[in-house]
């Protein structure tokens, strides 16, 4: 089981950044760095291309709705070329909150477009003259709708490879039968291991039976909060991740369109997330972070003792889980990196 890190996207970036040579030689085998309404995932990413070594980095994620497909290829197939080959490309849809709120274009057809650029981005790395005639993407655009001028081009570079892996962040039923058909990995939010099959079983096999045999196994990244140790206060710490979820589950989209709160509500959480937007939507989000269940924060975590930790391991493993994705949450920096270590330990 690989080993990643989620940079945070709210601040200490280049204090993150300072470590992770020792997360590296801890074991660590992969960085994500987020694009919210932040600072911009790309200049990041290629500043930890120049800081590491042997680290792979992923966006994790890049929308789909804010650079062209062609644009998306480019600047995949750069980051590949300057961290000599160790880039992963992390997209998704996001959410209208996102891509409307903060961009200003129309949030439609998320399955669609997403089938479509991946299209375009395998095309693009492996040097053909780019040809696309989809519902969202015209390449080149059609006479009617430009100047008659556009012809199919290559890309200049050659990539350093011409099939960069593809990661899907998808939580919906249909977006991860998708992901499972067309990714070389997916990276779903809030994964409770316990509840995958259940959740999200159907829509994988329906996407697996279409699969093509060349892009592997399907690698499943799940996220966690960290902390490793008979001494860890689990209430305390499962507790920093209230107000994330409260924002996710209460405030990331309208009643009725909260992909987020959906998802809690197939965990089981029907109640208790109908509470949270109310109380997030109303302006009380304090109160909605009080509200999110404790039991799903620790179902979400890797949070107390080693023994326990161990147990949560087999878990993803057998939800099938083959990158854990971590975020070291000790108030201790250098706990923090033996908690990362000792995770290593009892993935391998």
């Amino acid at each position: 089981m690989r080993i990643g890190l989620m940079l945070s996207y709210s601040g200490g970036f280049k204090e993150t950044v300072d470590v992770l040579g020792d997360y590296e030689k801890a074991g660590l085998d992969i960085v994500f760095v987020p694009e919210a309404y932040s600072y911009d995932a790309i200049s990041q990413l290629g500043f930890i291309a120049a800081r590491t070594e042997r680290l792979e980095i992923a966006s994790g994620i890049v929308q789909i709705y804010t650079r062209t497909p062609s644009l998306t290829a480019m600047t995949a197939a750069g980051l590949d070329y300057v961290s000599d080959g160790r880039f992963t490309l992390g997209i998704g849809a996001s959410g209208p909150q996102v891509i409307e709120g903060f961009h200003g274009v129309p949030y439609d057809a998320p399955l669609a477009r997403t089938r479509e650029i991946v299209d375009i981005c395998r095309q693009v790395w492996r040097r053909e003259k780019v040809v696309h005639d989809g519902a969202h993407y015209q390449i080149p655009l059609p006479a009617d709708r430009g100047t008659g001028l556009g012809k199919p081009l290559k890309l200049i570079n050659r990539p350093v490879r011409d099939r960069i892996p593809i990661v899907l962040a998808a939580i919906g039923p249909k977006n991860v039968a998708l992901t499972a058909e067309l990714a070389e990995g997916w990276l779903p939010i809030f994964f409770h291991p316990d509840k995958a099959h259940e959740v999200w079983g159907p829509s994988l096999a329906e996407g697996s039976a279409l699969r093509d045999p060349a892009l592997g196994p399907l690698d499943i990244v799940a996220q966690a909060p960290l902390a490793i140790g008979e001494d860890v206060d689990v209430d305390e710490l499962i507790d920093l991740a209230r107000p994330q979820l409260a924002l996710y589950i209460g405030g990331m989209g309208a009643r009725g369109k909260n992909f987020y709160n959906n998802l809690a509500r197939r965990y089981g959480y029907e109640a208790e997330a109908a509470k949270i937007q109310d109380l997030y939507l109303s302006g009380r989000k304090e109160e909605a972070a009080a509200a999110v269940p404790a039991d799903l924060l620790r179902n979400i975590s890797l949070i107390g003792p080693a023994s326990y930790i161990a147990e949560r391991v087999a878990a993803y493993r057998a939800a099938g889980v083959t990158t854990l994705k971590v975020n070291p949450v000790s108030p201790d920096p250098a706990r923090r990196l033996a908690d990362l270590e000792q995770l290593k330990a009892l993935a391998s």
